[in-house]
């Protein structure tokens, strides 16, 4: 999962440390080995995605689904060469007249339909940064959904990095369930265990990615 690279953290030192506390603290009453991997990894951060369009992270994150985060950057290094030897911004790269180039680059014909909606929308309007980030994670989800080849997965992944919402919890994202799931002991229900940590879910999530970077899950 490759949406949480680089990037300038944008969450306060202050507000950080304090959440990273709270979650050891709440995590010592859901499992041992769960608080002592929080507090091994420090407080996550999200990363500052101010200076990139909503289009653009849009495209990223379906760039990269059900892909590994190897191949989501190969991939998306060959549609940024491709946005730069066509001497345009993505999205306007994916048009009908671009399908063969956006294949080449590895992309699946549905992944190449769903850019398309995705530049269709962006030109219309209708995923206007400053509008996307002033709703919450419902309201951004009944925008985003009705989008051809949109699903709840780059809802949540919207919600989180581009939109900074402070409690998502991505339910299918497999890296975060597996992780945490590992961590929790099998006898829990992640789904319960996670909402003791509302209304700051979303940093739970960015601890299972960082713990995952840091020891491959296992099946």
């Amino acid at each position: 999962m490759g949406i949480a690279d680089g990037g300038t953290a944008v969450t306060a030192a202050g507000d950080s440390s304090m959440i990273h506390r709270r979650f050891v603290g709440i995590a010592g009453g859901v499992s041992p080995v769960l608080a002592s991997a929080l507090d091994s990894v420090g407080p996550p951060e999200f990363p500052d995605r101010g200076g990139v369009t909503s289009g653009h992270f849009l495209a990223r994150v379906v760039v990269g689904q059900q892909l590994s985060t190897r191949a989501a950057r190969s991939i998306w290094s060959r549609v940024e060469r491709a946005a730069e030897d066509a001497g345009v911004p993505i999205p306007e790269l994916f048009t009908d007249d671009r399908h063969d180039t956006l294949r080449a680059c590895g992309l699946s014909r549905n992944k190449v339909r769903t850019l398309g909606h995705i530049r269709a929308a962006h030109e219309s309007g209708d995923l206007v940064g400053e509008r996307l980030r002033a709703l919450d994670h419902q309201a951004l989800s009944e925008l985003l959904l009705p989008l051809w080849g949109v699903g709840q997965w780059t809802c949540d992944m919207a919600a989180l990095f581009y939109c900074g919402c402070p409690d998502v919890w991505p339910e299918q994202d497999v890296t975060v369930q597996k992780t945490f799931a590992q961590l929790i002991g099998r006898r829990r229900k992640p789904a319960r265990a996670a909402e003791r940590f509302a209304p700051h879910r979303s940093w739970l999530a960015l601890y299972m990615w960082r713990l995952a970077d840091a020891t491959p899950v296992q099946d």
